[in-house]
Protein backbone atom coordinates (compact mmCIF):
# COMPACT_ATOMS: atom_id res chain seq x y z
CA UNK A 1 0.00 0.00 0.00
CA UNK A 2 1.36 3.43 -0.92
CA UNK A 3 1.16 5.59 2.16
CA UNK A 4 1.88 8.77 0.24
CA UNK A 5 -1.32 9.63 -1.56
CA UNK A 6 -1.45 11.40 -4.85
CA UNK A 7 -2.48 14.94 -4.19
CA UNK A 8 -4.15 15.66 -7.51
CA UNK A 9 -7.45 17.39 -6.86
CA UNK A 10 -7.12 17.02 -3.10
CA UNK A 11 -7.71 19.87 -0.68
CA UNK A 12 -4.37 21.33 0.20
CA UNK A 13 -2.79 19.68 -2.84
CA UNK A 14 -1.16 22.93 -3.81
CA UNK A 15 -0.75 24.00 -0.21
CA UNK A 16 1.73 26.82 -0.13
CA UNK A 17 3.96 25.97 2.79
CA UNK A 18 6.10 29.06 2.42
CA UNK A 19 4.35 30.87 5.26
CA UNK A 20 4.57 27.85 7.54
CA UNK A 21 8.20 27.24 6.62
CA UNK A 22 9.13 30.88 7.22
CA UNK A 23 8.06 30.43 10.85
CA UNK A 24 10.56 27.63 11.46
CA UNK A 25 14.18 28.00 12.52
CA UNK A 26 15.33 25.21 10.23
CA UNK A 27 16.19 22.92 13.13
CA UNK A 28 15.22 19.26 13.42
CA UNK A 29 13.06 20.16 16.42
CA UNK A 30 10.74 21.99 14.03
CA UNK A 31 9.71 18.75 12.32
CA UNK A 32 6.67 17.78 14.40
CA UNK A 33 5.27 21.33 14.64
CA UNK A 34 5.68 21.70 10.86
CA UNK A 35 3.89 18.40 10.25
CA UNK A 36 1.09 19.51 12.57
CA UNK A 37 0.73 22.87 10.81
CA UNK A 38 0.78 21.21 7.39
CA UNK A 39 -1.91 18.75 8.37
CA UNK A 40 -4.02 21.48 9.96
CA UNK A 41 -3.73 23.56 6.77
CA UNK A 42 -4.03 20.85 4.10
CA UNK A 43 -5.94 18.14 5.97
CA UNK A 44 -3.20 15.56 5.45
CA UNK A 45 0.52 15.13 4.86
CA UNK A 46 1.13 15.07 1.10
CA UNK A 47 4.22 13.80 -0.68
CA UNK A 48 4.92 17.37 -1.77
CA UNK A 49 4.61 18.55 1.84
CA UNK A 50 7.12 15.92 2.94
CA UNK A 51 9.53 17.10 0.22
CA UNK A 52 9.19 20.76 1.20
CA UNK A 53 9.71 20.05 4.90
CA UNK A 54 12.71 17.84 4.18
CA UNK A 55 14.31 20.61 2.13
CA UNK A 56 13.60 23.26 4.75
CA UNK A 57 15.08 21.16 7.57
CA UNK A 58 17.91 19.70 5.47
CA UNK A 59 16.90 16.12 6.25
CA UNK A 60 15.79 13.28 4.02
CA UNK A 61 12.21 12.67 2.99
CA UNK A 62 12.54 9.25 4.63
CA UNK A 63 13.31 10.93 7.95
CA UNK A 64 10.23 13.13 7.65
CA UNK A 65 8.06 10.18 6.68
CA UNK A 66 9.58 8.04 9.47
CA UNK A 67 8.59 10.56 12.13
CA UNK A 68 5.17 11.32 10.62
CA UNK A 69 4.28 7.64 10.24
CA UNK A 70 5.21 6.92 13.86
CA UNK A 71 2.47 9.18 15.23
CA UNK A 72 -1.16 8.24 14.70
CA UNK A 73 -2.20 11.90 14.57
CA UNK A 74 -0.79 12.24 11.04
CA UNK A 75 -2.55 11.00 7.93
CA UNK A 76 -1.21 10.58 4.40
CA UNK A 77 -4.48 10.53 2.50
CA UNK A 78 -7.03 13.31 2.15
CA UNK A 79 -9.78 12.98 4.76
CA UNK A 80 -13.30 12.00 3.79
CA UNK A 81 -16.32 14.20 4.48
CA UNK A 82 -17.18 11.77 7.28
CA UNK A 83 -14.66 10.06 9.54
CA UNK A 84 -15.41 6.54 10.78
CA UNK A 85 -13.50 5.16 13.75
CA UNK A 86 -13.91 1.55 14.83
CA UNK A 87 -12.73 0.78 18.35
CA UNK A 88 -10.46 -2.23 18.75
CA UNK A 89 -9.71 -1.77 22.45
CA UNK A 90 -9.87 -4.85 24.66
CA UNK A 91 -13.59 -4.60 25.53
CA UNK A 92 -14.59 -3.89 21.94
CA UNK A 93 -12.25 -6.53 20.58
CA UNK A 94 -13.70 -9.32 22.70
CA UNK A 95 -17.22 -8.21 21.73
CA UNK A 96 -16.56 -8.26 17.98
CA UNK A 97 -14.63 -5.09 17.17
CA UNK A 98 -12.59 -6.85 14.49
CA UNK A 99 -15.77 -8.23 12.92
CA UNK A 100 -17.16 -4.68 12.80
CA UNK A 101 -13.89 -3.38 11.34
CA UNK A 102 -14.02 -6.05 8.63
CA UNK A 103 -17.67 -5.20 7.91
CA UNK A 104 -16.88 -1.48 7.55
CA UNK A 105 -14.06 -2.35 5.17
CA UNK A 106 -16.40 -4.52 3.07
CA UNK A 107 -19.22 -1.95 3.05
CA UNK A 108 -16.93 0.92 2.04
CA UNK A 109 -14.57 -1.04 -0.19
CA UNK A 110 -11.48 0.39 1.52
CA UNK A 111 -9.02 -0.78 4.14
CA UNK A 112 -8.44 0.93 7.46
CA UNK A 113 -6.40 4.07 6.96
CA UNK A 114 -7.94 4.77 3.55
CA UNK A 115 -10.56 7.12 2.14
CA UNK A 116 -13.33 6.03 -0.20
CA UNK A 117 -12.80 7.08 -3.84
CA UNK A 118 -15.77 9.48 -3.63
CA UNK A 119 -14.20 10.95 -0.46
CA UNK A 120 -17.43 10.41 1.45
CA UNK A 121 -15.75 8.40 4.23
CA UNK A 122 -12.34 7.84 5.72
CA UNK A 123 -11.93 4.76 7.88
CA UNK A 124 -9.68 4.31 10.89
CA UNK A 125 -9.22 1.59 13.46
CA UNK A 126 -8.39 3.02 16.88
CA UNK A 127 -7.01 1.52 20.07
CA UNK A 128 -9.78 2.87 22.30
CA UNK A 129 -12.65 5.34 22.09
CA UNK A 130 -13.04 5.50 25.86
CA UNK A 131 -16.57 4.11 26.18
CA UNK A 132 -15.86 0.49 26.99
CA UNK A 133 -19.28 -0.24 28.50
CA UNK A 134 -20.88 0.33 25.08
CA UNK A 135 -18.83 -2.25 23.18
CA UNK A 136 -18.39 -2.67 20.31
CA UNK A 137 -18.37 1.02 19.40
CA UNK A 138 -18.16 2.90 16.14
CA UNK A 139 -17.79 6.68 16.01
CA UNK A 140 -18.69 8.71 12.94
CA UNK A 141 -17.83 12.40 13.03
CA UNK A 142 -17.71 12.17 16.82
CA UNK A 143 -21.16 10.56 17.17
CA UNK A 144 -20.91 7.26 19.03
CA UNK A 145 -22.87 4.17 18.01
CA UNK A 146 -22.98 1.56 20.79
CA UNK A 147 -23.28 -2.20 20.46
CA UNK A 148 -22.81 -2.14 16.70
CA UNK A 149 -23.32 -5.32 14.73
CA UNK A 150 -22.57 -6.08 11.10
CA UNK A 151 -26.33 -6.08 10.50
CA UNK A 152 -26.77 -2.57 11.96
CA UNK A 153 -23.87 -1.12 10.00
CA UNK A 154 -25.61 -0.44 6.63
CA UNK A 155 -28.33 1.60 8.34
CA UNK A 156 -25.75 3.57 10.30
CA UNK A 157 -23.75 4.35 7.16
CA UNK A 158 -26.95 5.32 5.33
CA UNK A 159 -27.34 8.24 7.75
CA UNK A 160 -24.29 9.77 6.07
CA UNK A 161 -25.23 9.38 2.42
CA UNK A 162 -25.18 13.11 1.73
Amino acid sequence: MNHMASTAGAPGAAADLSGILRECSGERGDLIPLLQKLQHTAGFISADGVRQIALALRITENEVYGVASFYSQFRFTPPGRHSIKVCLGTACHVRGGQIISDAVSRELGVAAGETTPDRRFDFQRVACLGCCALEPVVAIDGKFYPRVTARKLPAILAEYQD
